[in-house]
This record gives C-alpha cells, structure tokens and sequence, in this order.
C-alpha cells in the first residue's frame, strides 16, 4: 500500500511517501480501508517528536481515518498512528459508526475537533447560559465547532480571534458575535473591549506565550480558561496558585486522550450529539482543504504557518 513514512525526526521535510506492507488487523481491531484520514497539529508535533506521548520510529502519522471495514461497516476510528495510508488498523472500540446523512470530512471534523469543542465546553470550562467565551483560533479545526457550539448551548457572548480579515469574517459568519485581530498587541484589553467592557468568563486557548497569559488576566471572577495546544511552540508564563486565588479564576488542561478513562462512553455521548446537530444542519464542519499523498508535506507546511481554516483531510487515493 502506498502511505507516509516518518524515518527521522523533524519538520515536513521528514515526511516520505513510500510503499509499505498491508497492515495486519488482530484480535480487537478492525481494518479500515481509508478513505480520508485527518490532519491535525499532534500530526506536526509528532513528526518533530514533541507531542505529548514519545513517538518511535519508523512511524506513518495520522491519527483518525474514515473509512470501510471488510464487513462493509462506514466508520470513523482514532488509530493513534498509521492513518496517513490506504489502509489503517484501529481498535474496535475506538471506531464508531458514521450516520448515512454525515459525510466523510465532517466525521473527521468531529471525532477529535468536534469531540474536543465539545469536552472543553461541558467538562473544562462548564459553559453555562449567558456566558461570555472567546475562542482563540476560531477559524480553526476546534475553533470553527466551538464557535457554533458556544452559540448553541446559550452563551451570552462569543469572542473569536483570528488572525486575517478573511478567518475573522468566517468566525461571524458561524455565530461570533465579535472577532479581534490574533495578533492584537495587547490582548487583555481587546478581549475586555470585546465584551463590553466586562471581563470574561471563559477562555479555550490552543496559543500559547503572550496570548495565554493576557487571556488569564482577561479572565472575570470565577473565570475558568482552558488549555488544549500550544500552537506558537512558546509557553505561557507559570502560573501562581496565590494568583488563581486572588482572582478566583480556574486554568485547567485538556488532552483528548483522558476522556477514555473517564466513567461511562464520554466518547460516544459526544459523537451522538455531535453527528445529530450535524446530520439536522445546526453544526457544519468547515473544510480546510483535502491534500493527496505526494502532498502531505505542503499540508504540514500549511497548518504550521496558519494559512489553513476548518478541517484538513488527506485523500491517499493520490
């Protein structure tokens, strides 16, 4: 089959399409013949080795694929890694079936955009109605579905960042009720103006550096700011417990990967919600674009210089 190999460690560049063998499905797993696979960041930072599990090599990346299993099942399964390939093996219990009225790039657009939107929404930040949220990197993957979804469960006010014209208009377009400018000087303050004047209640934050750090001291009493990525590869500034107190305000952490150990099928509850606002056309996933094989590397090159909106896919029938 043909797929993408990882040999060495690094940027793009280490990315090789090359023929491989068929992977082999054993007890518990399903073969997933693919049909698109999903790009994500954890695809650029496993490349690089500084995702947050250690990668080993060689590696095919690729976390999610759609596809069809030999018994004719449409499904959409986390695979860890080997999705950027014709064919994939993913734990059956990692792989959900995939509605008729839902296509291939929404599926992907939902089973770790869509699933984490709606994690750090009911479980990080407990959105309640009335609420104000921003959403930084709101033309992106999680962004796109957070918008719509804040706007959905009752927010009271959704503030979007983004960082061109273009993505801020997409971010209005799907529900914001404001967009500031990503590269704002003096976040703080913007977000505060965005609201009115008011502090804000809750915060997702994929930036890391500055923007992190301005967005906590955005933060309102009792505001809560939840950390999923860190997308400038800088870190934010420590975090004083004494300081969360004297503000009371909550930053926590989200990792997808966690929701597995949770009590009761998080996972399921999530897609359930999410494939039915999706197939009754109250949540659309906003595709990025669709690469081949042969051009995984410009993928890449995209989604780390931010030129890409919505969800990425790669198609490795070219």
């Amino acid at each position: 089959m043909r797929a993408v190999q990882i040999t060495e460690f690094g940027g793009p560049e280490v990315l090789h399409v090359t023929e491989l063998p068929d992977p082999v499905a054993g007890p518990g797993h399903l073969l997933v013949d693919v049909a698109r696979a999903g790009i994500n960041y954890a695809d650029t930072h496993q490349a690089e080795n500084s995702y947050l599990s250690e990668s080993t090599l060689p590696m095919v990346p690729g976390g999610e694929v759609v596809g069809a299993t030999r018994d004719g099942r449409r499904v959409v399964a986390l695979v860890g890694t080997g999705g950027y390939a014709e064919r994939a093996v993913a734990p059956e219990t990692l792989a959900w079936d995939v509605p008729d009225a839902v296509d291939d790039v929404t599926a992907l657009g939902m089973i770790v955009q869509g699933a984490s939107a709606w994690v750090l929404l009911r479980r990080n930040v407990h959105l309640a109605p009335g609420e104000s949220v921003v959403v930084h990197a709101a033309a992106g993957g999680v962004g796109t579905l957070a918008v719509q979804l804040a706007k959905a469960w009752g927010a009271g006010r959704v503030i979007a960042t983004a960082s061109s014209e273009e993505k801020r208009a997409l971010a209005l377009e799907l529900g914001a009720d404001v967009a500031v400018d990503a590269n704002e000087p003096n976040m703080k303050d913007a977000l505060i103006e965005a609201n009115g004047g008011r502090r804000v209640d809750t915060v997702l934050e994929m930036t890391g550096g500055t923007v992190t750090d301005e967005s906590m001291k955005a933060l309102a009493p009792f505001g809560r700011l939840a950390f999923y990525g860190m997308a400038s590869r800088k870190e934010p500034s420590p975090v004083r417990p004494a300081a969360l107190m004297s503000h009371s305000t909550t930053i926590s952490g989200m990792w997808l990967a966690h929701v597995f150990q949770l009590p009761g099928d998080v996972m399921r509850t999530a897609l359930t919600e999410l494939f039915d606002l999706a197939a009754g056309g109250r949540l659309r996933v906003v595709g990025g674009g669709e690469y081949g094989l042969g051009e995984v590397r410009r993928a890449h090159e995209d989604l780390r210089a931010r030129r890409t909106s919505g969800k990425l896919v790669l198609d490795p029938s070219r």
